[in-house]
């Protein structure tokens, strides 16, 4: 017994002393080892910085979003009582000089009996129509400023490619200064407006832009003006899917303003529809195709160059085409190859201006040269 105590005390000395000499504490199973005995990583951390694509983003952003507006339109209505209410729309406009021009959508300012434009640094102002373009829907207005602003250098939309990088400033939802990017998903899209009109030519945008972007500039990466955000696709809010009016379009109504004062554009005065392949030679026509003149308005340059539209109907599958018309096959020694072909050449075209045309006309082709007409509506 004696034994077996000395033995049970050396051995509780001997510990006693060994992890004595250890130094050892209880606390350092709760301490964390040296962060060089855990981490094989670099001692000092950096973070990554800005990328060079987010510092273009920065860039345009700062240079741009001060020339971009809000634009409240005014529209008085009857209720169901007759009495008259004012209805509100907003979208956005940006500045194309420092006098305060406004470049925006028709549609935007149409109808409107009051028009109010809320600048960057939450100044208003009361604006007034200059010129508008309903067939491209895009319009220029103007506020008396008390000092010169910013405003954005116009791109060309001509060489715009699938792909590139594009940005849109806007005002979706009332959000001023809303900045979105994307790329341009398609060009050429055509579309149609509330009021049945066909807008060609769109440049497609996955950019984000949902309700009040409307008008709005949609940006490359040099921060020049490339289009004006138009229209989505879908019910009310953004899905990938923007359209946006190429800058070339609302050009021409600038240039014919600064040097006439007004705005007036192109009419030749005909509904078209594009037909080719089998279509075509379904309607006895080159394979090849072109514009089938469905009409032609009465007192237009088209009727006085005697152009003719369809004289009939033909049954092919389970639709009834009209046929009989002129087929339009070259405007201005070039081919037709779509269907905005037409649009495309009027947008280089004043009132006045000569269009030539060959149609192909009872078996034959034959030129005509048309003296275009204005309107207040393209086509």
């Amino acid at each position: 017994m004696k034994l077996r105590t000395l033995l049970l005390v050396t051995l509780l000395v001997g510990g006693f002393l060994y992890l004595t000499s250890a130094r050892w504490s209880p606390l350092n199973v709760l301490r964390p080892a040296p962060a060089s005995q855990i981490w094989t990583g670099p001692e000092v951390t950096r973070s990554a910085g800005l990328g060079t694509d987010e510092q273009n983003n920065i860039e345009i952003y700062k240079g741009a979003h001060t020339a971009v507006v809000n634009i409240t339109s005014t529209v008085y209505r009857r209720n169901w009582f007759l009495e008259i209410i004012p209805q509100q729309g907003t979208g956005s406009g940006f500045l194309v000089d420092d006098t305060g021009r406004i470049l925006t959508n028709d549609h935007v300012i149409s109808g409107a009996q009051e028009m109010e434009v809320t600048l960057a640094d939450q100044s208003k102002y009361r604006a007034r129509v200059l010129a508008h373009d309903p067939a491209n829907d895009v319009a220029l207005i103007r506020i008396e400023p008390r000092k010169k602003l910013p405003f954005l250098h116009l791109g060309d939309s001509d060489p715009v490619q699938v792909g590139q990088k594009v940005l849109a400033i806007g005002n979706p939802f009332g959000l001023e200064g809303t900045l979105t990017t994307g790329i341009v998903s398609s060009l050429g899209r055509s579309l149609r407006d509330e009021s049945g009109r066909t807008l060609e030519g769109m440049i497609q945008t996955d950019a984000a832009i949902n309700p009040g972007n409307s008008g709005g500039p949609l940006l490359d990466s040099h921060g020049s003006v490339i289009g004006i955000n138009t229209a989505i696709y879908g019910p009310g809010s953004n899905i990938g899917i923007g359209f946006a009016m190429p800058i070339n379009r609302a050009k021409t109504m600038l240039n014919e303003y600064a040097q006439k004062g007004h705005f007036a554009p192109p009419r030749l005065g005909v509904n078209v529809m594009y037909v080719a392949g089998d279509l075509a030679e379904a309607l006895n026509l080159p394979a090849e195709g072109g514009l089938l003149i469905v009409s032609v308005e009465s007192g237009s340059a088209a009727e006085a160059a005697g152009l003719r539209g369809a004289r009939r109907t033909v049954q092919i599958g389970m639709y009834e085409v009209p046929a009989g018309g002129d087929l339009i096959m070259n405007i201005d020694g070039h081919a037709v190859e779509s269907r905005d072909a037409l649009m495309r050449a009027l947008h280089g075209k004043r009132p006045g201006d000569t269009l030539e045309l060959t149609l192909f006309r009872n078996g034959q082709t034959t030129k005509v040269r048309v003296k275009l007409g204005e309107g207040s509506t393209t086509l």
